[in-house]
C-alpha cells in the first residue's frame, strides 16, 4: 500500500498553528485559502499509487518492503537515476511545474544527507544515526517535508549577531539531556502550511562565534511553539477555476516560521552548534546538488508549458506564420532544449559517490545559471506575443451567464483557431501563468529560489573544472618561445597525447 490522498489530507488536520489575515486557521484542508492546493498535493499520492503508475512512480522500501515514492530513491547506476527523473517529471506534469516545493524537493535533500551521512561523524555517531533514521522514517511514511533554510532579511549590512539581527534568526537558546530548544524566525517556508514536517537549517556559511545558529533539525509542523505566518493566499482570492485555473489549484503558499522556544529531541537533531558540519552537510554530501537536480527537472516541465503557451498564442491570434513570430518561437524552443539537454547530460556524465550514482554537479550548476536568466526571457516572449489579448477579457465566468453579455463576447472575442469561449478560456490561463499575482510570484520565485545570481554563478565557478580550459592556454604558451629565449626560429608545437 502506498500513501493515499485521504491519509495525507487527514494528517494535515493536526492542530497546526497557521495564521492568515489575523486569524488562526482551524483546518487547512477545508479553508478556502489552502484546500485546493492541498488536494493537488494529495493527488500526487493517489497518482503514484494508481496501479498503472505504481512501477514507474514507486519502488520498494529496502526496510519495510512497501512501495514508496521514487523521490526517496538512492540511485546506484545510470538507469536508476533516469528512472527516478522520469518519475519526478511525470509528477511535475500533474501541476505543470508550478509547485516548486512539491514533496520530491526536500525528499531529495534528505536523500543527499543520507548518502553522505559520514560527514556527520565528526559531529558524533549519534548525529549520523539521527540523519539515517530520520531519512528512513520519512521515506517509509512517504512524508511531505518542507524546509526553511534562509534567514529573515533583517539588516543585511550586519552579521547575524549584530543589533536587531541577534534575536531575529532562529537559534539554539537552551540544551539539556532531552534535546535542544530553539527560538526565532526562519524563511522561506514554501509549502510549509501543507507539509507534514519541516527541516530547519541554514544554507549560508557561518563565522566563528555564530555556533548557536549552526544547527539542523526536523520537526512536525504541529510541534508546540511553532507558528506559521502565511502570506496572502492567491487561491482564496480567485473567483473561479475558469478565471484562475492555476492560482486556484497550485498556490502552495509561503510562510514565515516562528519558533517560540520549540523543543527538539536529540533523535531529530542532525547538527548542533558545529559550524563546519553545518556547511559540509550541504556541499560535502550530494544534498545541495541532488535537490537542485530535482528543481531543474521540475523547471523543464514548467518551461515546456510556457513555451507551449507561446505557440498557442500565436495560433490563437493568427500570427503563427509571421517571420518575427517564428523567430521568437524558434528562440524560446531552442532555449528550452538547452535546459533539457543539461538534464540529460548531467545524468550521462554522472559520477559515483560511494555506492551511489549522481548527476554531474558541474553541469547542474551551469544549468541553474542559464535557467535563472532564461525564465524571465520566456515570460517576456509570452507577453510580447499576447499583447493586449490577456487584458481585454471578460471580467469573470459570470459574464457568460448573462445572455446579453455572452452574445457580445461571442462577437468580440474572435479567433481564427477557436470559439470565443475557448479563446477567453485560453487567455485566462495565459494571464494566470504570467500576469496574475500568482504568475508574478512565480517569476520572482524562479529568479531567486536557488539564491541571488551571485550565488548560482559562484557555485558554477567553484564546481567548474578550470583545468580543462587553462591547460589549453598553458599548452599554447609552451608551444612557442618568449623574447628572452636564445632562439625564436624553428618553433615546433609540442607533441600531444590523444586521450
Amino acid at each position: 500500500m502506498t500513501r493515499s490522498s485521504a491519509a495525507y489530507l487527514k494528517s494535515l488536520n493536526d492542530n497546526r498553528s497557521v495564521f492568515l489575515n489575523g486569524k488562526a486557521i482551524e483546518n487547512v484542508t477545508t479553508h478556502p485559502a489552502y484546500q485546493q492546493a492541498a488536494k493537488s498535493i494529495a493527488n500526487l499520492y493517489d497518482f503514484q499509487g494508481a496501479p498503472e503508475n505504481l512501477e514507474r512512480m514507486t519502488y520498494q522500501s529496502p526496510k519495510t518492503g512497501s512501495r514508496v515514492g521514487r523521490m526517496w530513491q538512492l540511485p546506484t547506476n545510470y538507469e536508476e537515476l533516469v528512472n527516478r527523473r522520469e518519475a519526478l517529471t511525470t509528477w511535475a506534469e500533474t501541476h505543470y511545474g508550478f509547485m516548486g516545493r512539491s514533496p520530491d524537493h526536500v525528499a531529495s535533500t534528505l536523500a543527499g544527507f543520507y548518502m553522505g551521512s559520514h560527514v556527520y561523524a565528526q559531529h558524533g555517531s549519534e548525529r549520523v544515526a539521527a540523519v539515517e533514521q530520520y531519512y528512513e522514517y520519512a521515506r517509509d511514511n512517504d512524508l511531505y517535508i518542507s524546509y526553511v533554510i534562509i534567514d529573515p532579511q533583517g539588516d543585511r549590512s550586519k552579521s547575524r549577531s549584530e543589533n536587531g539581527n541577534a534575536d531575529l534568526t532562529v537559534s539554539i537558546c537552551d540544551e539539556d539531556s532531552e534535546g535542544i530548544t530553539i527560538k526565532g524566525a526562519k524563511m522561506l517556508g514554501t509549502g510549509a502550511v501543507l507539509s507534514d514536517e519541516v527541516l530547519v537549517s541554514t544554507l549560508r556559511p557561518m563565522n566563528k562565534g555564530e555556533e548557536k545558529w549552526a544547527f539542523t533539525a526536523a520537526l512536525p509542523i504541529n510541534v508546540k511553539g511553532l507558528k506559521l505566518l502565511s502570506r496572502r493566499s492567491y487561491e482564496e482570492s480567485t473567483t473561479s477555476l475558469f478565471d484562475y485555473p492555476l492560482s486556484k489549484r497550485f498556490d502552495e503558499n509561503d510562510a514565515l516560521l516562528y519558533f517560540d522556544e520549540v523543543k527538539v529531541p536529540w533523535h531529530r537533531v542532525f547538527v548542533n552548534g558545529n559550524i563546519e558540519t553545518q556547511f559540509a552537510q550541504w556541499h560535502n554530501t550530494p544534498a545541495h546538488s541532488y535537490q537542485n537536480y530535482q528543481a531543474e527537472i521540475r523547471l523543464t516541465v514548467k518551461l515546456r508549458f510556457l513555451v507551449g503557451l507561446a505557440k498557442r498564442i500565436a495560433e490563437m491570434t493568427g500570427a503563427i506564420k509571421f517571420p518575427q513570430v517564428v523567430e521568437k518561437l524558434g528562440y524560446v524552443s531552442s532555449q528550452l532544449q538547452v535546459i533539457e539537454a543539461f538534464v540529460y547530460a548531467m545524468e550521462t556524465k554522472g559520477w559515483n559517490f560511494g555506492a551511489y550514482y549522481l548527476p554531474n554537479k558541474e553541469l547542474l550548476y551551469a544549468s541553474q545559471v542559464q535557467s535563472q536568466r532564461l525564465y524571465p526571457k520566456v515570460i517576456d516572449t509570452v507577453r510580447d506575443l499576447a499583447g493586449g489579448g490577456m487584458i481585454m477579457l471578460p471580467s469573470s465566468i459570470e459574464d457568460f451567464h448573462n445572455s446579453e453579455v455572452a452574445e457580445l463576447i461571442g462577437k468580440t472575442q474572435y479567433s481564427p483557431a477557436a470559439s470565443s469561449e475557448e479563446r477567453v478560456k485560453f487567455f485566462k490561463l495565459a494571464w494566470d501563468a504570467i500576469g496574475s499575482e500568482f504568475g508574478s510570484r512565480h517569476t520572482q520565485y524562479e529568479m531567486f529560489y536557488s539564491g541571488p545570481r551571485v550565488v548560482t554563478t559562484g557555485m558554477a565557478f567553484r564546481t567548474f573544472q578550470w583545468e580543462r580550459t587553462t591547460d589549453l592556454v598553458d599548452d599554447c604558451l609552451r608551444s612557442y618561445e618568449s623574447p628572452s629565449s636564445t632562439s625564436l626560429t624553428s618553433v615546433v608545437p609540442p607533441t600531444r597525447e590523444i586521450n
